[in-house]
């Protein structure tokens, strides 16, 4: 797969039309393809002088463990993401990656970072605006949890999802498919997974969504934009901006 169709791409170029001069210097952060099995952690929380990785298949997870031993996830990675973007960046690693499922990803060294950037401004735009939006991410997780009841908390993040997986061709306004246990969403979202199954089923019980059998389908997605208040201005969906 070429740097023009990758998922990477794709999500880059929401935010700027990338050109095709662009576009082979992305193809020069692929060279290096990796495969990570999902279940073992690929990057560790305190680890120096490691990679950051493109997705181009799978998800993963990055998490905090607490002294108690409890997991917090932070967030789920899909294809186009980037994985240790900040910690390659900040030379330590914060927190841990785990792929939820089998992955595949290029290797990308802080000075491949730094020589595309330098060579290749409108990218490192591109690059920002990505980091940005993940932050802004964080930033409504953050409201979820503290604030957001249990249904509103998990209707805002499939519909977060789905926006995401739609950036990068891997979505419908219907659904999409969704690899994550009821246990990932509980850490997440600071739930219990008895919580997260009993939400589920009302959700379906009431013709909003299904989830399971590793897919989301959306049965009333106006219904579900309504009751849990989703505005997607913090997504920044708006198209390609002229710089």
């Amino acid at each position: 797969m070429t740097a023009s169709h990758s998922p990477f791409a794709r999500k880059l170029g929401a935010f700027v039309a990338l050109s095709d001069r662009e576009l082979i210097a992305l193809d020069g952060l692929h060279t290096r393809r990796k495969v990570f099995p999902s279940g073992r952690d690929m990057i560790h929380e305190g680890q120096t002088n490691h990679s950051a990785y493109i997705v181009a298949s799978g998800w993963a997870s990055s998490y905090k463990i607490l002294s108690d031993g409890s997991r917090q996830i932070v967030d789920f990675q899909i294809p186009g993401d980037f994985l240790g973007l900040r910690s390659v960046l900040c030379r330590t690693a914060d927190h841990n990656i785990e792929p939820v499922t089998t992955l595949e990803a290029s290797e990308v060294l802080a000075s491949d970072l730094l020589d595309t950037f330098t060579d290749m401004p409108r990218v490192a735009t591109a690059v920002l605006w990505a980091a940005s939006r993940d932050e802004a991410m964080v930033v409504e997780h953050l409201v979820g949890v503290g604030r957001r009841d249990a249904k509103v908390r998990i209707v805002h993040f499939l519909l977060e999802l789905k926006s995401r997986l739609k950036l990068v061709g891997m979505a419908t306004s219907a659904g999409y498919d969704c690899p994550l246990s009821q246990n990932l969403v509980a850490d997440a979202l600071g739930l219990s997974t008895v919580h997260v199954n009993r939400v589920l089923r009302e959700l379906r019980e009431d013709g909003l969504l299904t989830f399971r059998h590793g897919h989301v389908e959306i049965h009333d997605l106006d219904g579900l934009i309504a009751m849990s208040n989703f505005d997607r201005t913090y997504l920044d969906e708006e198209g390609p901006m002229l710089i």
